[in-house]
């Protein structure tokens, strides 16, 4: 008896859950796009080098063209069409527009995604390998442009915009970290 090479799954994108068939094979990234109409996440090498695909999972980075749809079942998936509350821009978003964090536009979506990914691993302390002291008494390394090149490293823009994409995050971490000492 043969084995079947496709089922049906239920995915949480955006908060909101889909239920489609696919083969086994099917990556995440396309059955957002081909199956979905999720365009916004694009394919660019296809083999997990350029970043073009990131989305979150589970408020983790992830390559999608390289996680298989079938193993992001009950996993929550953020795509750069779920960062936005409504008309308000996620304010990774909104950096990036104010500071032309962007040039072409075609790896704006997943290095925007990997941002918001960087800012909050960033807060949580994790360190990066450009962070000089790791030791945890050091307490979280400054959020430098630096840090932030090697964070956002797995993004690659062929546009160059290198220099606006770090001003970008810096700025949006900067706001974020206003926003939560406001709350306090």
């Amino acid at each position: 008896m043969a084995l079947s090479t496709s089922s049906a799954i239920t995915l949480n994108i955006n908060g909101e859950k889909h239920t489609l068939p696919v083969d086994h094979r099917t990556t995440l990234l396309d059955a957002l796009r081909e199956r979905l109409d999720l365009t916004g996440t694009k394919k660019g090498c296809d083999q997990g080098q350029c970043g073009a695909c990131t989305v979150l999972i589970d408020g983790r980075r992830a390559v999608s063209c390289l996680q298989l749809a079938v193993a992001s079942e009950g996993r929550e998936i953020t795509t750069i069409e779920g960062v936005a509350q409504g008309d308000e821009l996620h304010p990774v978003q909104q950096a990036f527009l104010d500071l032309d964090g962007y040039q072409c536009g075609y790896c704006t979506p997943g290095q925007i995604c990997s941002a918001i990914a960087v800012i909050e691993e960033h807060a949580a302390g994790w360190p990066s390998a450009a962070t000089t002291d790791v030791r945890p008494e050091a307490g979280v390394p400054e959020l430098s442009a630096d840090e932030i090149r090697e964070r956002m490293s797995g993004n690659l823009c062929r546009c160059g915009a290198y220099v606006s994409i770090v001003q970008a995050v810096a700025q949006a971490a900067a706001a974020e970290t206003e926003g939560t000492e406001a709350v306090a």
